[in-house]
């Protein structure tokens, strides 16, 4: 952790002709990263400005794409244009190609589908997969998103994160869930990142899709500018207690051999 005084002198200088409103709206798109959606109010709050404020800051964001609104709900989430540059940056430090050649080890080595993936706030996205040969195998989720409590790589990279950055992105203790055994709620997800912490490794037994497991582990995040892991996908009749702890193994021995390329 930095001291202040480092902050300070590593922050950039202000801009002589700073336009506030500009930098509000960057302040939401930054506080947007924190958190899974936002709210008028919690924006407003953020902000120290008034609510009328706040919507018009927001109205000019989501037409420009950078942010959508749940007509349900009426929270504030990313938009597709912001997505959008995300995973334009992403591409230009494409980890992909650094560890395709560790994920096709794994593949080959286990005879599983293998997956890269990255976290998005509340959110885990699949941006590498590799099929398994055999003839009943997991399907690719290259391009896919599931909430991060429903899967071993969202867990695996959550148990990466601080108590403060958990909190902030599951203020609330009911969680989304994709089948009857995902984690429901923050009580129970907390319990399982703490396992996660110990083992090295999360686990997932049928949580994002019936009949599917996986096992995962995560990129240290000094090593990368983003949150990444890597996880086995396995038929349920295939995780034996025995091949997860090799699967588990192998995970760790080639993350910890391809983390020091991130640098």
């Amino acid at each position: 952790m930095k001291k202040s005084g480092e902050a300070q002198a590593t922050a950039p200088p202000v801009p002589q002709y700073p336009i506030e409103s500009v930098d509000n709206a960057l302040k939401i798109l930054l506080l947007l990263g924190e958190r899974s959606e936002l709210r008028l109010t919690d924006v407003a709050e953020y902000l120290h400005v008034a609510t009328s404020t706040a919507h018009r800051l927001l109205a000019m964001l989501q037409y420009r794409g950078f942010m959508r609104q749940d007509p349900r709900t009426r929270a504030y989430q990313p938009g597709t244009a912001l997505t959008g540059v995300a995973f334009s940056i992403l591409q230009r430090f494409d980890v992909r190609e650094v560890l395709r050649p560790f994920a096709e080890a794994l593949n080959r080595d286990l005879g599983e589908t293998v997956h890269l993936a990255i976290l998005d706030g509340t959110t885990v996205r699949f941006i590498d997969a590799i099929e398994s040969p055999k003839a009943t195998r997991v399907a690719s989720r290259l391009g896919k998103q599931m909430p991060a409590n429903c899967t071993s790589t969202g867990k695996a990279m959550l148990s990466t994160l601080t108590a403060e950055e958990l909190d902030r992105l599951y203020p609330s203790e009911d969680l989304p869930q994709l089948t009857p055994n995902s984690v429901r709620t923050r009580s129970a997800l907390d319990k399982q990142l703490d396992k996660a912490r110990r083992l090295g490794y999360a686990t997932s037994n049928q949580e994002s899709e019936d009949g599917v497991c996986s096992v995962a582990v995560a990129f240290p995040p000094t090593h990368s500018p983003i949150r990444l892991a890597m996880n086995v996908a396995v038929p349920v009749y295939r995780m034996t207690n025995e091949a997860r702890e090799r699967i588990a193994a192998a995970l760790k021995a080639a993350v910890a051999e391809s983390a020091a390329l991130l640098h």
